[in-house]
């Protein structure tokens, strides 16, 4: 079984692409930021009248990644317990991922699934972290 799913809850994309992908059993989601659904707020993310980013906050960006990923999750039958595998993407590996790394264990107390972290210099929107998911579907 093999279909295209796009949440009703989560961010809308930012190109040509659905939220997730499901194959048998396992749900591959396209990579997910902290926008909030119907606009184009970034929580924590202060602009300019131009769109340059004057500051942010990646703690709220990381609470809100983790609230889009678990909206997909949910609104294509799988759960938070579900993923396996995590890529993060983070524009500030050096300031930013001691805070993500943080929140990362509150949010996985228990069994984490794998993950690998990579710096990357800019994401399509002004943004600091997108997750890249795999779960599973029971």
């Amino acid at each position: 079984m093999e279909s295209s799913i796009n949440s009703t809850n989560a961010p809308e994309p930012v190109g040509h692409y659905p939220h997730a992908r499901r194959v048998g059993q396992l749900l591959f989601l396209s990579g997910v930021g902290p926008r909030e659904r119907g606009t184009k707020i970034i929580p924590g993310v202060k602009q300019d009248e131009n769109g340059h980013v004057l500051s942010y906050d990646i703690e709220a960006q990381c609470h809100s990644v983790f609230k889009n990923v678990k909206a997909i999750l949910e609104d294509s039958g799988s759960r938070w317990e579900n993923i396996v595998d995590v890529t993060v993407y983070l524009t500030n590996m050096k300031n930013d991922f001691p805070v993500y790394n943080r929140l990362w264990a509150e949010y996985f107390k228990v069994n984490p699934p794998c993950r690998t972290t990579l710096e990357i210099n800019c994401l399509p929107t002004p943004i600091g972290i997108e997750l890249k998911v795999i779960a599973t579907i029971d």
